[in-house]
């Protein structure tokens, strides 16, 4: 609770009636966080949400309640300035109608009742003057359900629960008028920038051209995480993603936009602020940061139609007034930016590797190293670059994001412009060390691993039976990952993961300090595809291989990867005490460049470990100081060059076979062009409704 000492605590407020789901949020949410998987999270339309805070005199950024589809009913018990916004929907105090967008006092045993949303939007707002006490959660009260952290409990609301408020100061109350209220729609326009994966090198110039030609319709299975939509399928400018999957929307990890639409094979998602922070999906175009607020009212059966804008002449995100231009259904535009999501391109100090700065959104740059391969010389250049921006904190800086061979640089627009920020990252770029200058702090981190774990078997069995039997893969990924690899047995995988030493390249992969991890030598790189479609349920900790990368599931959830077990926590929930390994000054466990080790225990011993660990005790992980030397890791790689070609040469053999395999079973639909391509993405892990 955050009231202060020695004032009276506000009477808090009684939920009678909760609605399907409604939350607590703040606003800008939780920010500083996005390299270690935790979304923002916030109000989906955050303009509706600030206008409720503005109305009763509150601080725009004053934790409030976000309503979808139907609202609660509350019983206040001490007096209060209220104003509901957002979608239209039927609102009573003590059974009398109150209109939306004017400040309303009640009083002390009042019950205000927020009804069902109609035609128009998806989501509604109550702002409490003072505001709601809530968590306090990594510096944002915003609820993440999935994380179960924020808000109250980490949880949508129920009948019963008690809302502290906190009875922060506040200024005068005023009607937010007509033309400061975003306009609602069943047929939407979104201003997008292009970018940050365009034609030619991932779409087609037809590709394109259908994306802005296509009223595409809100699918119903949608969300916080993301919004799927129904849309032509491209005709993709490559066949496959390389080392990074079969399909072409597969590409090596980078970081995502909160706006950005998201390719996760043929089906176009427009990522939300619960949504993944990494993945392995290309993106054409990214909704700007001033329209992002319609996300939040988009609802199944809505039409959107993308328009697209220049970068330098979006409304300013900050703007809650007439200069937002939230008031217009159309966009206005005199046309897009024509460089295909391209800002520029230069080269290392030493001239012997690409950089090219892509466009995410207008408060997005993507740096972006080297081929389109996986080369840990590339993430090296990565970690200088954030290192090197990191220590210098200009300001306006909100986030940096490293991938497999990317740092994602997000800013506040109204601070540092995109020309800026190129300018200045060309900079940068021309002042930093060599790649094979790197040593970094490595730890060995030994983790338990309960192989082909009981839990990682139902979720397997619960597949089977409510998403699809016959998947390659299917009923047992460890003989389907021996197959893909030309493994003479699974004991030969078995063999291979626990030898194996997995660095860690990226952290939030699948959310919450889920690492994105790589065999150091080659002969240990088991590649695989992923599920298609995603499971519904993965069980937290699951251990699981996709693309040439190991991950840990953070939390429960959907998932792609190929099951090899089950480990114990990386993300500290709620125990106050941690267990030995985890940092008390945050909840994740792995750091970039740690080396993951796992040692065999049974399915019984993990859960053990398990409540050890939840409990903060235990000493399941085991820590080992070092250092990642990139020099000596090249040395190695050239001094057992064969016998790494012979072995995956073998593997390589292996999945060709697999991939016709795939072809005579219908695994793979014809393009229209005479060639195959994967039905659905199969790179790496995504994270959406």
């Amino acid at each position: 609770m955050s009231a202060s000492i020695g004032a009276p605590t506000p009477a808090p407020v009684t939920v009678l009636r909760s609605g399907p789901l409604t939350t607590i949020q703040d606003w800008p949410g939780r920010t500083g966080y996005w390299k270690v998987g935790v979304p923002p999270s916030g109000p989906m339309d955050d303009l509706s949400f600030r206008l409720a805070n503005l109305a009763v005199g509150n601080p725009e950024a004053a934790a409030g309640l976000e309503i979808t589809l139907m609202g609660p009913a509350l019983r206040f018990e001490a007096g209060a300035v209220v104003a509901v916004t957002g979608a239209p929907v039927a609102v009573t105090l003590n059974g009398r109608p109150v209109p939306q967008w004017v400040p309303f006092s009640v009083a002390a045993g009042d019950v205000l009742d927020v009804g069902t949303v109609g035609s128009l939007g998806m989501r509604a707002y109550i702002a409490v003057s003072g505001g709601f006490d809530a968590e306090d959660y990594l510096g944002s009260r915003s609820t993440f359900t999935m994380g179960r952290f924020g808000g109250l409990d980490g949880r949508p609301l129920a009948a019963g629960d008690q809302l502290a408020l906190l009875g922060g100061p506040t200024g005068p109350a005023r009607r937010i008028l007509g033309d400061e209220q975003p306009a609602l729609t069943n047929t939407w326009q979104l201003a997008v920038t292009v970018g940050p994966h365009g034609a030619p090198e991932f779409f087609t110039e037809a590709d394109i051209a259908d994306l802005f030609a296509t009223d595409y319709e809100v699918h119903f299975n949608s969300d916080r995480t993301g919004i799927r939509l129904i849309g032509p399928k491209p005709r993709w400018a490559r066949n496959d993603g390389g080392e990074a999957g079969l399909h072409p929307s597969n590409i090596h990890d980078n970081a995502y936009s909160v706006g950005a639409l998201d390719f996760t094979g043929d089906t176009p998602i427009l990522l939300g602020p619960d949504g993944p922070s990494l993945g392995g999906f290309v993106c054409p175009v990214t909704v700007v940061t001033a329209q992002r607020w319609k996300l939040g009212q988009l609802k199944p059966g809505d039409t959107i139609r993308f328009v697209a804008v220049r970068s330098a002449e979006t409304a300013s995100p900050k703007e809650t007034g007439l200069g937002r231009r939230a008031s217009f259904v159309d966009v206005l535009s005199s046309g897009g930016d024509a460089d295909n999501g391209i800002l520029g391109s230069t080269t290392t100090a030493d001239g012997s590797t690409s950089v090219t700065y892509r466009r995410s959104g207008d408060d997005n740059i993507l740096v972006e190293y080297g081929e389109m391969q996986l080369d840990l010389a590339l993430r090296a250049r990565v970690h200088a670059l954030s290192e090197r921006i990191a220590a210098e904190e200009p300001r306006g800086l909100i986030d940096l994001t490293p991938g497999i061979r990317s740092l994602q640089v997000k800013a506040d627009p109204d601070v540092w412009s995109q020309t800026q920020m190129l300018e200045w990252l060309a900079e940068c770029e021309s002042e930093l060390p060599a790649a094979e200058d790197l040593v970094v702090p490595s730890r060995t981190v030994h983790l338990p691993l309960s192989w082909d774990d009981p839990a990682t078997r139902e979720a397997i069995e619960r597949y089977m039976l409510g998403v699809r039997s016959d998947a390659p893969w299917c009923p047992w990924n460890i003989e389907f990952i021996r197959r893909m690899n030309g493994l003479d047995s699974v004991d030969d995988v078995y063999r291979t993961v626990f030898d194996a030493s997995y660095l860690v390249l990226g952290l939030g992969d699948v959310y919450l300090g889920a690492p994105v991890a790589v065999p150091l030598d080659p002969r240990h790189r088991l590649v695989t595809t992923k599920y298609n479609p995603a499971r519904t349920w993965t069980p937290e900790n699951a251990v699981g291989i996709g693309g040439a990368y190991l991950c840990i599931y953070g939390m429960e959830g959907p998932g792609g990867y190929q099951f090899v077990g089950r480990t114990t926590q990386v993300w500290n929930h709620r125990h106050p005490q941690p267990a030995p390994g985890f940092d008390p000054e945050h909840p994740w466990l792995l750091r970039f460049f740690d080396r993951i080790h796992w040692y065999p225990v049974s399915a019984e011993e993990l859960l053990d470990m398990r409540a050890d660990v939840a409990a903060g005790r235990g000493d399941s992980t085991k820590i080992v100081d070092g250092v990642f030397s990139l020099a000596e890791h090249q040395q190695y790689l050239e001094d057992n060059a064969a016998d790494i070609a012979s072995r995956r040469e073998k593997m390589e053999i292996a999945r060709a076979e697999e991939r016709q395999r795939w072809s005579a079973q219908g695994e793979f639909a014809d393009d229209g062009n005479g060639a195959e391509t994967a039905v659905v993405g199969v790179g790496n892990e995504e994270r959406v409704a």
